[in-house]
């Protein structure tokens, strides 16, 4: 097994228990909603950048069907999605929600940028980190707000 194809089952696996030790069973159809929401727009967004050709997935699953990373953009990003938005500070101040948004949309960057460098997972074409920083920092303002507008919560 090649070092790409083993970070991407270490990538389902880690996400995969994530979701399982932190979506409470009362809010799994919440995790639902969300999950489908941001796997419309990551769908979308996804092959649109590997159509324009700002990123390329050398390595990745489902070669034949898609040029889109199909674990980043099927499950990774909307499983990130889920936890960020079930476990949102409501109460806390606009600093600390925007920290939520920092802190989330970083530890997302961050790897994507060493997996860039180091292997053949992604390759930037035309693009850069912060182009990915800044997408998914709106891809999951966009998420939180169909939450809220979906299940009729009041900020």
């Amino acid at each position: 097994m090649s070092t790409e194809r083993l970070i991407s089952l270490v990538a389902w696996l880690i996400m995969a228990y994530l979701l399982w030790k932190f979506v409470p069973r009362n809010k799994i159809r919440e995790a639902h909603v969300i999950f489908l929401f941001k796997q419309a727009m990551t769908w979308v967004f996804g092959l649109m950048v590997a159509h324009w050709e700002l990123i390329e997935y050398p390595v990745r699953i489902f070669a034949g069907g898609t040029q889109s990373s199909f674990t980043y953009d099927y499950f990774i990003d909307p499983s990130i999605a889920v936890l960020f938005n079930l476990r949102y500070p409501e109460n806390g101040g606009r600093w600390r929600k925007f920290l939520h948004y920092v802190i989330y949309c970083s530890a997302v960057v961050f790897p994507e940028w060493i997996l860039e460098d180091y292997t053949d997972l992604i390759e930037y074409k035309k693009w850069a980190w912060y182009w990915s920083w800044i997408t998914l920092f709106a891809t999951l303002f966009i998420s939180r707000q169909y939450y809220l507008w979906f299940f009729k919560i009041k900020r």
